[in-house]
């Protein structure tokens, strides 16, 4: 049944929190839900369009820089606080950067009387994050390196975590085979059918000269 559903769907209203918090009548339900959506995509594409700028970084920090884990959206009646949850926040920090950011996402509110109030929180552990560790393996398969060879490097960065297991897939057309198909890496254990294991998901597709792969990580944190 765990391989069949998304785990943290699995797992929503115990281990799993919403993203959004707010409420709504029904039928204003699919605009607040859109809003959201566009909130989410100007703030990635954001980070990413600023990102090309700087392209004088070491692997390491390129790799898993102003990578976004997730972010919370909490509406009021007057004011819409968003709250980008980020491993690096280096970009973010600069001046001027989030008034910039509020204007563009104050575009893509549908209410002009709401304001929004952006906040940026540094991930305590960010090699907890499967979506950091995404990228990173991402930015290592654009640069050539061997698919099992960022697998093993990604798996040796949760060390630095405290977690009890973690599991990496990728799917497609690896080192350019005609045939594609699946590798996957495991340490540890992974509970999955365990309602009660909180673990954190992603899926994470990359754009390589040989067509698309797909990346999937399962970090099992721990159990409640």
């Amino acid at each position: 049944m765990a391989q069949k559903i998304n785990p943290l769907g699995f797992r929503l209203g115990t281990t799993q929190n919403h993203h959004s918090f707010w409420f709504a009548q029904p039928k204003n339900y699919s605009e607040g839900l859109q809003e959201d959506k566009k909130i989410r995509d100007c703030i990635k594409n954001y980070i990413q369009k600023n990102r090309k700028k700087g392209s004088n970084r070491k692997i390491e920090s390129d790799s898993s820089s102003e990578v976004i884990t997730h972010i919370e959206i909490q509406k009021e009646i007057d004011t819409i606080h968003v709250i980008i949850h980020i491993g690096f926040p280096n970009l973010l920090k600069k001046k001027g950067t989030i008034e910039e950011l509020e204007k563009d996402l104050q575009k893509e509110v549908s209410s002009v009387n709401q304001r929004l109030n952006i906040s940026i929180e540094k991930v305590k552990e960010p090699y907890r994050q499967p979506n950091i560790l995404a990228e990173y393996i991402a930015f290592q398969l654009k640069n050539r390196v061997s698919f099992r060879k960022a697998m093993k490097k990604a798996i040796e960065l949760t060390k630095k975590a405290d977690i009890k297991g973690v599991k990496i897939q990728i799917a497609g057309r690896l080192a350019g085979k005609e045939i594609a198909r699946a590798e996957c890496i495991k340490k540890g254990r992974l509970p999955l059918q365990t309602i009660r294991a909180k673990i954190d998901y992603c899926c994470y597709p990359i754009r390589t000269i040989y067509g698309v792969l797909g990346v999937k990580i399962w970090i099992f944190l721990e159990e409640e």
